[in-house]
Parts: C-alpha cells; structure tokens; sequence
C-alpha cells in the first residue's frame, strides 16, 4: 500500500498496514531549509522554492504526507492585508487588520489570481506529478481565524459578545474565501484539505463553537470537494463532541489533550491525527522521547501519528524523523 493510500484509507476509515504519519500544517524547519536549498520568505510566495521545501516531508523526513502552506496568511494577503513575510528562523505574520465590520468586507472575486495564491497552486500541481504516490496535502484556513486577521483579534472576539449575529455574518461572508481556496487547490491535484480554525479554548468557548462553528464547518464537510483534516489549536477536548457532529473527517488535535481521552470521546465517529508535542518533546528532547510519544498515541487509537501544530523552525531534524521512523517500526 503505497503512503497516500494509507492516509487516505486512514480518513474513510478502511484497513491500512500500520498508521499514518504526516503533519497537516507545517513540519519545515532551518535545517530543511538548508538540505533543500530553500528557504523563507521566498518559499512562501514562490513556487519553485516552495516545491524544494515542501517535498522535504518525504525525502527528508519520510512522512507519508506533503504540505506545502508553510504559513498563516496567504488568504489574507491574496485579500489586501498588510504581511511581514518574515526570514529562515520567522514565520509571516498579519501587520494591519482591514476592516471593522461587516459593511466593509470587500472580497476581491479574482482573488486567486493573487501571485501568492498561485504559487501554491502552481506547487501543488507540480507535487501532485512529481509524487503521485504521496498525499498531497492542501491547507486553507476558516471563517473564524480570517475574523482574526481582517479585524483584528480583540475586536473579533468582542463582536462574539456584543454583535453575535454580525460575526454570524461575517463567518457566512469569508467561509467562500475557505471554500474557494480549498476546491482550487483540489483542482491542482490536492488529495486532501487541512482546515485550520484557531477556535481553541483560550478563544473560543465551547458553546461558541457549537452556535458559531458547527454551521460553518459542516458546510465544509459538503463543499470542500474532498477529504478534510481539521486543525484547531489548544485544549480541544470539550469541543470534540461538536466536531464529531460536523461531518468531517478528520481531526488534528494538540498534546493539550490526552490521546486516550480524544479518542474516548471521539468513540470513532471522527479520524484523529497527532498529537505528538512540540514545544517540549520535539523541540528539546531526544528521539528516545518522541518514540515513547509515538508509541502511547498508537496505542490509544490515534489514526495519524504528526506533530501537534506547525513545529518550531529550529525543531531538531532527528526528532521529526523518529516520528515516521516509530510509526512505521510499531508492532503493538
């Protein structure tokens, strides 16, 4: 079985040899980007540079999976948002909100066309051909973490509370961005979809994203024309119950939240994926570490072993390797 039918066996939940490995956001780091000759900001927005890098998942790190969208704000960008697109050792980041409410959305239509947004488009066909046996794996991003961007993060969240049916709005208005996105990459030659919504704990209570997000990402599961893993950051498990109910087929859940008690309450309706540490265990530990990780997510149930979120960029390269390397070794 070759790793992209493992993974997308993993997703409907069909027989597979062993587990999946892959992270569904970003696995680069300094050290790829010096093996692979490419490095940050260019890799962002170009894509050659972002092709040399993004295939690093599997020549380098021998994961099953490519995910070439290293960073947050390429919807953003393509949309009018000021960026700093960073260095080698910085992720980009949003420098100015755009609007202030829902009258002052304005949504380019010919928004793909965004040289950022092609690049990955253009990446993604070219892994597509260069690795047919490899997932490709797309990565947009919700509804809820654009709110952040356009309007800024304490503003969003106010409007929550005080202006619950304009965020109902606005969710309505920017998830075509999601939607749009994501199917155009799928249209490139994507064989799966992450979906990051920073919906986590700290920001998001529960009930929030029962009222708020349930709506939005089960239209997702309808819309976006294949397979999605879902990424929210963060203590998730009191909203796991809800992201069973939205019909999505995956989830990618952080270390914040014990493997055995995501699957407990996930009770199979929803493929998990993680969830193995990165601010303490890949970052600072040995492989021995990241092994013993590994081996307890297996045996609790997770289906997708991969870092919990983007990894740090000066993440050893032997620890992001002992994840593949445990994964395809474990025998139970």
């Amino acid at each position: 079985m070759t790793p992209k039918q493992i993974i997308l066996n993993k997703l409907t939940a069909k027989v597979t040899p062993r587990c999946g490995v892959c992270n569904p956001v970003s696995s680069t780091t300094v050290d790829q980007m010096k093996i692979m000759n490419s490095c940050f900001p260019e890799a962002h927005y170009e894509a050659a540079k972002m092709y040399e890098l993004a295939r690093a998942n599997y020549e380098v790190l021998e994961y099953d999976g490519i995910m070439p969208v290293f960073s947050v704000v390429i919807e953003s960008y393509a949309l009018g948002c000021s960026v700093d697109w960073g260095k080698p050792d910085m992720m980009p980041r949003i420098t100015g909100k755009l609007w202030k409410g829902y009258s002052d959305i304005r949504i380019d239509p010919e928004f793909l066309n965004n040289h950022a947004i092609k690049a990955v488009l253009e990446c993604i066909s070219v892994l597509k051909n260069k690795y047919p046996d490899i997932a490709i794996i797309g990565k947009v991003f919700g509804p809820w973490t654009l709110g952040y961007h356009f309007f800024g993060v304490e503003e969003f969240l106010i409007k929550t509370i005080l202006q619950p049916q304009e965020v109902h709005d606005i969710l309505n208005r920017l998830m075509d961005i999601t939607i749009r996105f994501a199917n155009a990459q799928i249209q490139a030659g994507a064989d799966v979809i992450t979906v990051c919504d920073h919906a986590t704990k700290d920001l998001c209570s529960p009930l929030a994203y029962r009222d708020f997000l349930i709506p939005v990402h089960s239209i997702f599961a309808t819309q976006i024309k294949a397979p999605i893993m879902l990424h929210i950051c963060g203590d998730t498990l009191d909203r796991i119950e809800y992201i069973c109910r939205t019909g999505v087929n995956s989830f990618h859940f952080e270390s914040k939240v014990d493997a055995l008690k995501a699957v407990e309450v996930a009770a199979g309706r929803i493929i998990l994926i993680g969830n193995i540490n990165n601010p303490s265990t890949l970052l600072f530990k040995k492989p021995e570490d990241v092994r013993k990780e590994v081996n307890y997510a297996i045996k609790c149930g997770v289906d997708i072993i991969g870092p919990e979120c983007a990894v740090p960029l000066n993440t050893p390269l032997e620890n992001l390797k002992e994840i593949a390397i445990s994964t395809k070794r474990y025998r139970g």
